[in-house]
């Protein structure tokens, strides 16, 4: 069993206490409740000093860090930088170096240590607040600092710093909530994986903030329109303060995964959600149960949110001077290669290991055919891939494949070669590495084994032998004979098996490529099980009484089905498809207002969520009304 203890305090600066300020003012009074902070604060420095003292081995490894909360902001808003000190109290704090149109402003100071089973480690924290006043991309270089004798660096961090959007630019003391879409860049290529920030931002002092973030925590889609782009992942980040003009707000973030589809103009938008915000109420009537005030009173204001939309432009990958063996890869890699091993005999197996990391969508990335390895013989290589960050993007996807040399002829295994396109450079660029070195051996053909005959001493009474065997007399047994098989009904049966099951198996086969080559049908059947097995998951839900599982899997149902029926993508599939695609198409009312009347009872119980299994129920065959309605619909 682990037994672990953090104690952990925040620096401060302690004010002597003036004359009025000692232990007890003027007529013995008690002191003031400052002081009484102060002697507490006191009293847990001077404990945590007494502990780290008297525990044995209560200095650790020394480690430095330098991590920042978000690594994309606006201009004007306010990220946060932490240096964290582990194993011992550093020297002194390193100061950060003068960086143009940044701004900095030290923060809070905090101490902790942590007991594990005797054993006790020391980390110090420094914050600072940096407030970028120009576009563009920050680096903070890697700081060194001493700690208990030794020299410790930090790794440097990057900040990157974009444009404040339509909705920075309207006075932030106006809003008391808005959303944010947070782009790198607005040039990307067909191919390339970027990610976009949909950022929450709730004013300090609304008072059901922190309700409203975690909801945005709880859900599970992607908050974005994004058509003409693949959707392929969104995580969520840490909560963190942010202030935008004078104005402090809690800022929550989901981060999206994307890469563009289709070339040319591309708008990037997001999801409507209604929300209400409590906000203390100013005027306060006095209430007969609540005399003297105690309870807060709330005023209710009810906003409708959007993001503003983002234009960007896909361009497709250049047709000159693209490599020979280039296979669609889009990103920023590297290439390591190892075999093993390297002493063998003309047959035998060698391992291959090649490494690409980096970022860029490394699931997609594949192996490019090596012409040089002619002269072996290759098996199909297997695949791993760690990934380093939530979204999948950052780490290295590793290829082991086998490959047995054929000839004793061979000295290495030719150079592996990769070639991809860097977005960055806007250019191909191919990674090679080296030939590794091999020592095959001709293969040895073995002898065949010579068995030596034991000899046995003749017998002298052993019988002679018989060259010619006697007729035998009699027959023996009589049995009758039946008809011969091929005169057997049932073996003239047998024979039409493989016939029947040849003729099974074409079918069979014609029908698989019939569906492969018809992705519109083989989506109707997907989504038309789908569907069927989510009506049985919905009447299991309401029965249990789950809200929140029923209607996420609801909205999920409607996703597929709207989805398949529109030829667009599920996760593109919200509210306003009903305006955009189904109306114009020419459907009917009857289709359209159940419909908006669901994605609405979504959308909104979130924030009122039903509470009895019978509304639950309710819903249910209306839903399944709309599905057959809308499966039934020729748009």
């Amino acid at each position: 069993m682990i037994n672990r203890m953090i104690l952990q305090t925040r620096q401060v600066v302690l004010v002597p206490p003036g004359p009025d300020e000692s232990g007890s003012g003027a007529g013995g009074s008690p002191a003031p409740p400052s002081s009484n902070r102060y002697f507490q604060l006191w009293r847990a420095l001077t404990l945590a000093g007494i502990v780290l003292a008297l525990t044995p081995g209560a200095l650790g490894a020394a480690n430095f860090t330098a991590t920042l909360d978000a690594d994309t902001v606006a201009v004007g808003e306010t990220v946060t930088l932490t240096l964290r000190f582990e194993g011992g109290q550093p020297r002194s704090i390193p100061s950060l170096p003068d960086i143009p149109n940044l701004q900095v402003v030290p923060g809070s100071t905090e101490h902790s240590i942590i007991l594990v089973n005797g054993q006790t480690s020391v980390a110090f924290s420094q914050t600072f607040s940096l407030t970028p006043t120009q576009p563009g991309e920050y680096r903070i270089p890697a700081l060194t600092a001493e700690i208990n004798g030794q020299t410790c660096a930090s790794q440097p961090v990057a900040l990157k710093v974009v444009k404040p959007g339509a909705a920075a630019s309207v006075p932030a003391g106006d809003q008391l909530a808005f959303f944010k879409l947070i782009v790198p860049k607005k040039e990307i290529y067909l191919g390339e994986v970027f990610q976009v920030e949909f950022r929450v931002y709730v004013r300090e002092g609304v008072a059901n903030a922190e309700n409203i973030l975690e909801s945005f925590d709880r859900y599970g889609g992607c908050p974005l329109k994004a058509e003409g782009f693949s959707v392929l992942k969104t995580a969520h980040m840490q909560h963190r303060q942010a202030r935008s003009g004078n104005v402090a707000y809690y800022v929550a973030t989901l981060v999206t995964a994307l890469t563009p589809v289709k070339t040319g103009p591309l708008t990037l938008g997001s999801m409507d959600v209604p929300l209400t915000l409590q906000l203390p109420s100013g005027n306060r009537r006095p209430d007969r149960f609540d005399p003297f005030g105690m309870f807060q009173q709330f005023e209710e204001k009810h906003v409708s949110l959007t993001a503003d939309p983002e234009s960007l432009t896909a361009l497709a990958l250049p047709k000159d001077n693209v490599p020979s063996n280039f296979n669609g890869a889009v990103g920023n890699y590297t290439l390591t290669v190892s075999a093993g091993p390297t002493n063998v005999t003309v047959g035998d197996p060698v391992t291959v290991k090649i490494q690409i990391s980096g970022h860029g969508a490394l699931d997609a990335l594949a192996l490019p055919a090596q012409t040089a390895w002619r002269d072996f013989k290759t098996y199909p290589p297997t695949t791993k891939v760690d990934t380093t960050d939530a979204l999948g993007l950052d780490g290295t996807k590793t290829f082991e494949q086998v490959v047995v040399p054929q000839s004793a002829e061979i000295t290495a295994l030719p150079a592996v070669s990769f070639s991809f396109f860097d977005s960055d450079r806007k250019s191909y660029r191919t990674l090679s590495q080296a030939a590794v070195p091999l020592l095959v051996k001709p293969g040895a053909s073995a002898a065949a084994p010579t068995v030596a005959a034991t000899s046995h001493p003749a017998q002298d009474n052993a019988p002679q032998s018989q060259d010619i065997v006697d007729i035998k007399q009699r027959m023996g047994t009589l049995a009758q004979l039946g008809p011969p098989l091929v005169q057997q009904p049932w073996f003239l049966a047998l024979q039409g098996v493989p016939v029947l099951a040849w003729l099974s198996a074409v079918i069979w086969r014609r029908r698989a490529e019939n569906l492969a080559n018809n992705p519109h049908l083989r989506r109707q059947r997907q989504v038309a099980q789908l569907v069927r097995d989510g009506q049985e998951e919905l009447r299991r839900l309401a029965a249990d009484n789950k809200s929140e599982e029923f209607f996420a899997t609801l909205f999920h149902l409607l996703q597929e089905q709207l989805g398949e029926r529109l030829d667009l993508p599920a996760s593109a599939i919200t509210e306003a498809v009903l305006q955009e695609h189904l109306r114009p198409r020419g459907a009917p009312e009857t289709i359209l207002t159940p419909l908006q009347e669901l994605f609405q009872t979504c959308n909104l119980v979130r924030y009122a969520p039903i509470k009895t299994s019978q509304e639950l129920a309710a819903i249910i065959p209306k839903f399944e009304g709309v599905m057959r309605e809308l499966r039934q619909l020729k748009l």
